[in-house]
């Protein structure tokens, strides 16, 4: 199955076109790395619900919210951790650490918490290109009656 892009070329793509410099990812703060994070879990999300079948999009949009919320993603951790390798670990408890200066809705500091270290975490491994490692972990820590 022909997929486009190599997911390696994707990234450097964007590097190019848009004139990125490489930067180390380990100079980047946690927050920053769950802002991208964030963004990236939600896509994935979206993505999949989207290709699972054609529904309303406020079924849509219930389904995603219930997958994207810090509880979710402070659950999804509780599966994930033991799972880590230790390069992973260091970046989910830098971002599990940082202290950010908002908080969600509706979530427990220590859900927030976890929740941010999982955005980190995500965020880390996209910029790093490791997307294979990246959807491996969310198919892990996501329950198929959950999609």
């Amino acid at each position: 199955m022909e997929t486009g892009l190599d997911q390696s070329k994707e990234l450097s793509l964007l590097r190019e076109l848009f004139r990125l410099e490489d930067r180390d990812l380990r100079t980047y703060s946690p927050l920053t790395l769950a802002y991208i994070g964030d963004g990236v879990y939600e896509l994935v999300i979206r993505t999949i619900l989207v290709k699972k079948g054609n529904c309303p999009v406020n079924q849509l949009h219930r389904k995603a919210s219930s997958l994207v919320k810090a509880a979710a993603q402070s659950r999804m951790m509780e599966i994930l951790e033991p799972e880590l390798s230790e390069e992973e670990h260091s970046v989910y408890k830098r971002g599990r650490n940082a202290h950010s200066p908002t908080m969600a809705k509706h979530a427990t500091m220590a859900d927030y918490r976890r929740a941010t270290g999982f955005e980190a975490l995500i965020g880390y491994l996209y910029l790093k290109g490791d997307y294979a490692r990246m959807l491996e972990l969310i198919r892990m820590g996501i329950r198929e009656e959950e999609l």
